[in-house]
């Protein structure tokens, strides 16, 4: 006995013995058989995922370049507001306030308007403030280029130093 089990090697009762000869030599010729099969295939799955281009004159059908968006930063200071697009800055928007003490927006909504019309998939801008900026014109400046009414103008918002700047 071995490990408890019964083999069935004794003569008791008739029984036949269980241990079978099992010959692998068929089973590794067709496990073999099947490992090449696959490996042949995965190459043929790589190969259907190559990019082939035609080569030739295909010149008066070629796409024109994507379009690079240009960064917009929007400048706070104490007493005036400077748009930047890419390199070059716009005309400073001096601030007024109403008569809450809140500044007015109308002008720099009426930029940034024209700057989404100008480069529809920009969705993201940076305002740098100086030290001296209040948090509630920060945060108000945020609402406005953030909110567009349904639509936001630029939902991707980062806040920045204008020392960094």
């Amino acid at each position: 006995m071995a490990g408890g089990m019964d083999l069935g090697t004794s003569s008791k009762g008739g029984k036949k013995p269980l241990d079978a000869m099992i010959n692998l030599v068929p089973f590794i010729d067709l496990m073999a058989v099947t490992i090449v099969f696959l490996i042949m295939t995965a190459v043929w799955t790589q190969l259907g995922r190559l990019q082939v281009s035609q080569s030739g004159n295909s010149t008066s059908e070629q796409e024109p370049p994507p379009t690079q968006l240009q960064p917009i930063t929007l400048l706070i200071t104490e007493k005036d507001l400077k748009l930047t697009v890419g390199g070059s800055q716009l005309d400073p928007l001096p601030i007024t306030r109403d008569e809450k003490g809140r500044i007015e927006i109308d002008k720099l909504m009426t930029k940034l308007k024209e700057l989404k019309v100008q480069q529809p998939d920009q969705a993201a801008i940076t305002l740098s403030t100086e030290d001296a900026v209040k948090y509630e014109d920060l945060v108000r400046l945020i609402d406005t280029v953030v909110s567009n009414g349904a639509e936001p103008l630029f939902p991707s918002v980062s806040v920045s130093p204008a020392s960094a700047t």
